[in-house]
């Protein structure tokens, strides 16, 4: 079964986050960091994100609140990307982070959307480049 998470995991992972970003974060994986990247592919992509209780572009909506909640820069980036391919639109991000703001503070969705704006403009560029 662990193997089936992992398979499982990996294709969700390149579904969600695209090949690119999966391949890139093979690559800068060595031995220290290889046993926290399976254990996140198993149990959160193989596992979670493939139950049935909520669809992935709902997923990827309370990750965004959550991860700017807990102040977590690196993982919204990710899940930034994750969001778009799952149909979340710029403008639904512009209100989840203002959601954010309510509930946890101004700074905190005021971060979220520096965040995002940077991200935007990478990811802009990236597609322009294809």
């Amino acid at each position: 079964m662990s193997k089936d998470l992992f398979k499982r995991g990996e294709e969700i992972r390149r579904e969600v986050l695209g090949e690119a970003y999966v391949n890139n974060s093979k690559a800068v994986t060595d031995a220290f960091s290889e046993p926290m990247r399976e254990f996140a592919i198993k149990n959160l992509w193989g596992d979670i994100w493939d139950r049935p209780g909520l669809d992935r572009r709902a997923r990827s909506i309370v990750n965004l609140a959550l991860l700017s909640a807990a102040d977590r820069p690196a993982e919204l980036k990710v899940h930034l990307r994750g969001a778009l391919n799952n149909g979340v639109t710029r403008e639904e991000i512009a209100e989840i982070f203002l959601q954010v703001a309510l509930y946890c503070g101004v700074p905190t969705g005021s971060d979220a959307t520096r965040i995002a704006r940077t991200f935007f403009a990478e990811y802009d560029a990236e597609e322009q480049a294809k």
